[in-house]
C-alpha cells in the first residue's frame, strides 16, 4: 500500500492512498465464486452456472462493494501508518478503481490540533468562603412558605407582593405590537417579570380601575424592534389576590418530607439540603473560574467536524424543549447553526483543553471520589443502598460519574498550580447569581 499525506490547510488533511489491484480483484474472485454455489438463474443448475455468466450479472455489485471495504480499511491503515488523529469522518474521492489497475483514491479529513498548554502557575482563581448562618436558615423557611402560601381575594388597592390580575394591552406609536395584549393575566407584583415600571404602575389600583402606563423598554430588551422603545400599556385591574402564609407546624413540615422531630428536624433538614447547595455553587463557581482560563490562556484551532456534532447536539437539545413530533420539523431552518455556535466552540474547546490536562498530568478518575459521588447522589432518595446498586450495575450511568470526577480532578490539577486568593463570601452573594 502507498500512502503520502499533505497539510492543506490548518487541520486539513490530504491523505492519497494506492492499493494493489490483486486485493481487490482476489477478494472479488472470492465472493463471486462463493455467490456461484448459492445463486439461481434460470436454464442453469444450482452451483453449475458459468463464472462467466455470474460475472456478467453480480461483478459490477460486487466490485463496488469490496472498493468501499477496502478504502475504509485501508484508509484507517494509512492514518495509524501517518501516525494522524482524523477528527471526523473524511471525505473519500476514488481516483481510479479499474479493473486491473491498483485502487487510488484520496481522502480529505482533519485532525485534532496540536495543544502545548500554557503556564497552569499563570492563572488566577478566587475561592469563595462562605458558612449557612440562622439568618440564612430562616430565610429560606420564609421561601419554602411563599411557595406554599393559600390565595384570597381582597376588596382593597393592589400592594407589592400580592398577586394581581389583569388585562393589558400595548401600544408603539398607537400600534399594537406582538405579544402586547394579554388577558386575566395573573402578575405576581414585585416579581420583576415585567419591563421596569409595569408593577409599580399596577401597585395602588382596585379592582375595575383601569391606567395607562407610560413605559420604555430597555436597551437591551430581547426584540430589537422594542429596544428603548417608547410604549404605552392600557391596564385594566380585575381582581386582587393575598398571600397567607402556612403556619410553622407539622402540617408544613411532612409537606417537605419531615414526618417526625418537628420544626428543630425541619430546620435541620433546611440547613442540610442549604449546605449542600452552598457547597455545589462554590464549587461550579471555581470551575468556571478554571475553564474560562484555560480557554482564555490557550487558543484551540477547532475541527469543523466536532464543532458542527456539537451544534447538532445543542438544537437536539433545544428541539425536544419543543416537544411533540420534532421529526416533523426542519430543525436546521428554525434553529441555524448560528444560534449555537459561540457555545458550540467552547465546549469543543474546553473538550479538548480538558483531554490534554488529563493526559498530561495522566489522570485516571479516583475510585473513591466516584464512590463517595454516587453516594451523594444516592443520598437524595428514599432507598440510598438501592441507587448505588443501581449505577455499580449499569456500566454508561458509572461512567457519566467517573466523567465528571475526572474533570473534577481537573479543575484541582489546575488550582494546584494556580493562584489562588481566598474571600470570604455570604450564602447569598454565592447562591443568587447561579439561580439568575
Amino acid at each position: 500500500m502507498q500512502v503520502s499525506i499533505e497539510t492543506t490547510s490548518g487541520l486539513e488533511r490530504r491523505l492519497t492512498v494506492g492499493v494493489p489491484s490483486v486485493q481487490v480483484e482476489s477478494e472479488v474472485a472470492k465472493r463471486l465464486k462463493d455467490a456461484s454455489k448459492n445463486v439461481r438463474i434460470n436454464g442453469f443448475r444450482q452451483g453449475k452456472v458459468p463464472m462467466k455468466v455470474i460475472k456478467q450479472r453480480y461483478g459490477a455489485g460486487v466490485r463496488q462493494e469490496v472498493i468501499g471495504e477496502v478504502m475504509s480499511r485501508s484508509f484507517y491503515e494509512a492514518v495509524q501508518k501517518e501516525d494522524v488523529k482524523p477528527a471526523g469522518q473524511p471525505s473519500i474521492e476514488a481516483k481510479e478503481v479499474s479493473e486491473g489497475k491498483d485502487l487510488e483514491y484520496v481522502a480529505t479529513f482533519e485532525v485534532y490540533p496540536s495543544i502545548e498548554l500554557a503556564d497552569l502557575s499563570k492563572i488566577e482563581v478566587t475561592k469563595h468562603n462562605a458558612n449557612v448562618s440562622d439568618t440564612d436558615v430562616g430565610n429560606m423557611i420564609e421561601v419554602l412558605r411563599k411557595q406554599q402560601a393559600t390565595w384570597s381575594e381582597v376588596d382593597r388597592a393592589a400592594a407589592t407582593g400580592d398577586k394581581a390580575t389583569i388585562d393589558f394591552v400595548g401600544t408603539k406609536d398607537g400600534e399594537e405590537f406582538a405579544g402586547s395584549k394579554a388577558e386575566a393575566h395573573e402578575l405576581l407584583l414585585g416579581s420583576g417579570s415585567m419591563i421596569p415600571g409595569f408593577e409599580d404602575g399596577v401597585v395602588g389600583l382596585k379592582a375595575g380601575e383601569e391606567k395607562v402606563l407610560s413605559l420604555t423598554f430597555p436597551d437591551d430588551y430581547k426584540a430589537d424592534e422594542l429596544k428603548g422603545a417608547a410604549v404605552e400599556f392600557a391596564v385594566k385591574l380585575i381582581k386582587v389576590l393575598e398571600s397567607e402564609l402556612p403556619e410553622l407546624n407539622d402540617e408544613l413540615y411532612v409537606k417537605f418530607g419531615v414526618e417526625e422531630g418537628g420544626e428543630a428536624k425541619f430546620r435541620e433538614e433546611v440547613k442540610g439540603n442549604m449546605d449542600r447547595e452552598l457547597a455545589n455553587a462554590a464549587k461550579a463557581k471555581i470551575k468556571k473560574q478554571v475553564m474560562d482560563s484555560l480557554v482564555a490562556a490557550n487558543p484551540v484551532d477547532l475541527p469543523s467536524p466536532l464543532v458542527a456534532n456539537e451544534i447538532q447536539t445543542l438544537r437536539n437539545q433545544m428541539m425536544q424543549q419543543f416537544g411533540g413530533a420534532t421529526d416533523k420539523i426542519d430543525g436546521k431552518a428554525l434553529l441555524p447553526d448560528d444560534m449555537f455556535k459561540e457555545e458550540a466552540d467552547r465546549r469543543v474547546a474546553l473538550g479538548l483543553l480538558v483531554g490534554e490536562v488529563i493526559n498530561t498530568a495522566k489522570l485516571k478518575a479516583d475510585g473513591d471520589k466516584v464512590r463517595a459521588m454516587v453516594e451523594e447522589v444516592a443520598s437524595t432518595y428514599e432507598s440510598p443502598e438501592e441507587v448505588v446498586e443501581y449505577y455499580y450495575s449499569n456500566e454508561k450511568m458509572l461512567q457519566g460519574v467517573e466523567a465528571a470526577v475526572l474533570e473534577d480532578q481537573v479543575v484541582e490539577h489546575v488550582m494546584a498550580a494556580a493562584k489562588v486568593t481566598e474571600q470570604d463570601s455570604s450564602y447569598d452573594d454565592l447562591i443568587k447569581p447561579q439561580n439568575a
